[in-house]
């Protein structure tokens, strides 16, 4: 049984990848630029894009489950070709905004539900995991003025958030594509803890092993900040929920836990995995 993973490089994907391998499974990795290295020994390894709808059926002639990323351009084509070549299965990497009061107008949360919405009128089974902040995040936004400076800069220090690990979304992902249950599910995940961005701050110094200086600054300079290395869209939607952070925290959620059988990992855990990002 053939598992696809698309965007077998990235964040997330890239330990589907490694979670599938781990568990013998016979996988196809696609990427846009497959690299040589870097993926599970043994994988096949293939290139594919989905803005590309040629490039897909033969990406999926006999695959049987599927990890999906979120692409609004591809996702006709991918129905189409996924249909056609027998996929019983896909697991979609979706968002947490399709679920906000304000989804309607959310440019994220609109282009996130037009793929969910895809997926429920075709005839595929699908499972929809529902990020709210990534962990990752944090690397565009401080990543260089901690190296840089050993400085970060943010408009509300105490503003609340409960980042998610990459590793546990792709825990769900890799459990819903190889054990049963789980079609026809979708699953909000928040990290299952609630942080202030002070002490995530503190967790990411911890890692490093250095002091880091918190700056207070306006909306504005944090706006300038961010746009630096996010489009204007993520740049409001991460303003906005780190405001919504400082009258109310975050919710916080066991799904991990619930659907896996392990443990979140801690946001300290995923410092101390990403310390070298940050030196």
């Amino acid at each position: 049984m053939v598992t696809v993973v698309f965007g077998a490089s990235g964040n997330v994907g890239r330990h589907v990848a490694a979670g599938l391998s781990s568990a013998g499974e016979k996988i196809r990795l696609t990427s846009r630029n497959p690299l040589p290295t870097g993926f599970p020994p043994g994988a096949e390894v293939v290139t594919a894009d989905l803005e590309r709808p040629e490039t897909l059926p033969a990406v999926l002639d006999g695959a049987q489950r599927v990890f999906l990323y979120a692409k609004p351009e591809g996702i006709d084509g991918f129905v189409t070709a996924a249909e056609s070549a027998g996929v019983g299965h896909v697991v979609l990497l979706s968002s947490g905004s399709v679920i906000h009061p304000d989804a309607a107008h959310n440019p994220i949360a609109r282009a996130h539900i037009a793929v969910e919405s895809a997926l429920e009128n075709s005839s595929l089974a699908w499972t929809f995991i529902r990020p709210g902040m990534f962990a990752t995040n944090t690397l565009w936004w401080w990543r260089n003025s901690i190296r840089e400076e050993g400085t970060v800069r943010v408009p509300y220090p105490d503003a609340q958030t409960a980042p998610v690990h990459e590793k546990d979304l792709a825990a769900l992902a890799v459990t819903a594509l190889t054990q049963p249950g789980h079609r026809g599910h979708a699953y909000p995940v928040w990290g299952a803890e609630s942080l202030s961005l002070r002490q995530q701050v503190r967790h990411i110094g911890a890692a490093v092993g250095r002091e880091i200086t918190l700056e207070p600054i306006s909306v504005e300079q944090a706006r300038a900040e961010l746009g630096k290395t996010m489009p204007p869209m993520g740049v409001d939607a991460i303003l906005a929920a780190w405001r919504a952070g400082t009258t109310a925290p975050p919710r916080v959620s066991t799904v991990v836990a619930d659907v896996t059988g392990r443990a979140a990992h801690t946001f300290a855990q995923w410092a101390d995995d990403h310390a070298n990002d940050f030196r």
